[in-house]
């Protein structure tokens, strides 16, 4: 096996070739490639030079680097410019060199770690939240990419004296907790100040008008306020034996009859043919991004208190639905989207159901939570379970 090498001067680039074998010894290629190179600029022999020189050993099975005598012909290019020969001007050691090329100066790149990418909000520290008596259990966490939890709960009772009249709720707050929390604050006072004023012809209280107003009168404080976000909102009323739930956005409610799951809400979702067609009416679109329906490309709920930026399309008005409650109904539960993205409805009352004749509500929502966790939810969620046997 035979090939041609192309042997390179300083100064000129020559054709000269040396013909190489695999059987030629390495110090006899070391001579050839001195020689080729030294005939390239006109010289019969190469000038001496005290630099070592690393040849190449043919072994058994391959070819190693090993150190070559002191005298070696050939040279560094590092010390070309300490040897020259007095015969002749232009017998210069870097003119027979090999040349070298220099390698790059070290690039210092900083590096940079996941932690930085990450924002530098803090975190408010507040992963979960729960309170538990005889006639109701809540449970909230947040999740796990969450720098803050936007979710929250109300429960009162005793209003007005009354024993048999309390109010409920859960808020699912979106871009950041202040509309969560200002709705938690102010609508159950809202809707009963209504109730003062609301009566139809026979004296009675339109109850269900006045949790509407209560909504309204809620989402018009709070643009005032020039705050921002908003928040969905799932609300239960007890007063006198009936049950009044209301919600806007995607908060759910959802009542366990001797066992059956009964859901007494429906999700504010744009992709809702009758929420589509109201938003389309109003000059606003509804488009799906990798899955998920949204209004004007953005909120993927379609109703809710807040969202100043969206108020033409997203409206505080709630779908309201007043039930008596009798025996067959066991207990209710309300949760935000976090749950029932992952959990169905009668998937909830099955695992609640057990702990709720217990009397352990609390297990109840701890266990419907961390269902919904293991099976990848990232979301803020919060349960809420109402033992409706108190308010027969």
């Amino acid at each position: 096996m035979s090939c041609s090498v192309a042997v390179a001067s300083s100064q000129v680039f020559s054709s000269s070739t040396v013909s190489l074998n695999y059987k030629t010894l390495p110090e006899n290629l070391a001579l050839h490639l001195a020689v080729a190179a030294a005939a390239a600029d006109g010289l019969s022999s190469p000038a001496p030079c005290s630099s070592s020189f690393r040849s190449f050993h043919r072994g058994v099975s391959s070819l190693r680097a090993i150190d070559s005598p002191p005298n070696s012909v050939l040279r560094s290019s590092s010390s070309a410019s300490s040897c020259s020969s007095s015969d002749s001007p232009s017998n210069k050691c870097g003119s027979a060199s090999l040349l070298k090329r220099k390698r790059p100066a070290r690039l210092n790149i900083p590096t940079m770690g996941l932690l930085a990418l990450e924002p530098t909000m803090k975190s408010d520290e507040q992963l979960e939240d729960e309170a538990e008596c005889d006639r109701y259990a809540v449970y909230c966490k947040r999740g796990k990419k969450r720098l803050e939890m936007e979710d929250r709960h109300r429960a009162a009772f005793d209003l007005g004296g009354d024993s048999q009249m309390a109010f409920f709720g859960i808020f699912d707050g979106h871009g950041g907790a202040k509309a969560a929390q200002f709705a938690s604050e102010n609508i159950g006072a809202n809707i009963l100040e209504e109730l003062k004023t609301k009566r139809n012809d026979e004296g009675d209280i339109k109850v269900e008008e006045a949790i509407r107003n209560g909504y309204l009168r809620t989402d018009e404080e709070f643009l005032k306020a020039n705050l921002s976000g908003g928040t969905c909102c799932v609300t239960a009323f007890v007063r006198k034996g009936e049950l009044i739930v209301a919600n806007a956005g995607d908060c759910r409610a959802v009542m366990s009859v001797s066992g059956a799951a009964e859901a007494l809400t429906s999700d504010h979702r744009p992709s809702r043919d009758d929420e589509k067609k109201r938003i389309e009416s109003l000059g606003g679109y509804v488009d799906c991004s990798r899955g998920v329906w949204r209004l004007q490309g953005s909120l993927s709920v379609s109703r809710g208190i807040g969202d100043s930026h969206l108020k033409q399309w997203v409206i505080a008005e709630p779908e309201t639905r007043a039930i008596s409650i009798k025996r067959e109904c066991e207990f209710l539960i309300l949760a935000s989207d976090g749950l029932w993205e992952k959990v169905s409805n009668q998937e909830a009352v099955d695992i609640a159901r057990p702990l709720c004749v217990e009397a352990s509500p609390l297990s109840a929502c701890k266990k419907l939570v961390n269902l919904s966790v293991s099976r990848g939810s990232m979301d803020d969620i919060s349960v809420m379970i109402i033992q409706l046997e108190h308010f027969m």
